[in-house]
């Protein structure tokens, strides 16, 4: 790339604040869920919905305000239960392999959590056993850990948050040789990171992100459709009845996918004219909530901010963030002029190095 290329990408960056894909807002008027849900979105984007712990505190720190608000989840869906992974990010996949089909026991009727023994099995969330935490060392190294405490799978999921990283989550932990020899170290059964639940964010996101407050929820109270969050509980969530007034929590989104088909430099040069610049990532939180927006794209790969400097020999972020946080597909080609980096539409949604005179999709953020 051209010394005075590398200068003009450069140009509009972000050079006193960071660049926030989504801010929170809160509204102290009073209003019932879907009074709220309306004006979300005649304001701003929608209810606030929430990726993960780093979310809640972005969340709470938004107001001094104490007491109940409304969040966009909801449990109008008529019951309609689906499967999540504790992992923020981690998506479910059906495979009939996996589970335990048999029926062997009364305990392995249908539950709404599940536990791993030979093959994984569906039980109620209130049993108790010992479990498999996850923790990341580095970005492509994990490693699960069993702890002999028995516990409910709401306490397991709460001990492996604050000591680890989270539940064992996703086929690759969950069926992995490594929880194989955890298992032959002696335990029964434990818990793994899946769960299930009919409740749904209010812009149809597919966070699988919980945070329910088990002393004051109760998800078989049926009039208690909505999800609130009790700021003075450290942000953990209950329900009410939606008919309810409270001040309620807004999300304002400052990613656009474009699906027009553009080269990077097209790209580039389209985000600032009509937007900002084009999106940059730098942290999981900002993965999360961007890889929720490629799966409506039109093409394989979408283009992101990131390009790579032939002359300096590094990547870089195009609004001048320092390319810390990765997301590399590992089996991706070296690093070469007229490279740019691009998300997998499909997937997992990693980062690739792509010839930079590829017409892909691309996202932007708002001004």
């Amino acid at each position: 790339m051209q010394w005075s290329l590398f200068l003009l990408i450069l140009m509009g960056q972000c050079f006193f604040f960071m660049c926030r894909l989504y801010e929170y807002h809160f509204v102290k008027e009073q209003k019932t869920w879907g009074e709220a849900q309306k004006y979300c979105r005649e304001k701003y984007t929608d209810l606030a919905k929430m990726f993960d712990m780093v979310d809640v505190r972005r969340l709470c720190n938004s107001t001094q305000n104490q007491g109940e608000a409304w969040i966009g989840l909801n449990n109008n869906t008529g019951g309609n239960r689906t499967w999540h992974w504790s992992l923020p990010g981690v998506k479910y996949t059906e495979n009939n392999s996996s589970w335990n089909l048999s029926g062997r026991t009364n305990e392995e009727l249908q539950g709404n959590c599940v536990r791993n023994r030979d093959k994984w099995a569906r039980v109620a969330c209130n049993k108790t056993m010992w479990f498999i935490c996850y923790n990341a060392t580095t970005e492509n190294n994990i490693t699960l850990h069993l702890i002999e405490l028995f516990v409910n799978w709401t306490q397991a999921q709460s001990y492996c948050r604050y000591n680890h990283t989270d539940l064992a989550s996703g086929p690759d932990q969950a069926e992995s040789k490594e929880m194989e020899d955890l298992m032959n170290l002696g335990p029964k059964s434990v818990w793994i990171g899946l769960f299930r639940d009919s409740w749904r964010w209010s812009d149809g996101s597919d966070f699988n992100f919980r945070l329910w407050d088990m002393e004051l929820f109760n998800d078989g109270q049926s009039s208690s459709k909505c999800a609130m969050t009790l700021l003075n509980r450290s942000g953990r969530w209950s329900s009410d009845e939606c008919n309810k007034t409270k001040p309620f929590f807004c999300y304002d989104d400052k990613v656009i996918l474009i699906t027009e088909n553009k080269t990077w430099e097209e790209a580039l040069y389209y985000c600032r004219e009509n937007y900002r610049d084009l999106v940059s990532i730098t942290n999981p939180q900002e993965q999360g909530w961007v890889q929720e927006k490629v799966n409506n794209a039109s093409t394989p790969f979408v283009w992101l901010g990131l390009r790579y400097t032939c002359t300096l020999g590094f990547w870089f972020w195009v609004t001048d963030e320092v390319v810390e946080y990765k997301n590399w597909n590992s089996a991706g080609i070296n690093d070469d002029c007229d490279m740019s980096g691009a998300m997998d539409s499909g997937g997992d949604h990693r980062w690739f190095r792509k010839l930079d005179n590829n017409k892909f999709n691309f996202l932007c953020s708002k001004n």
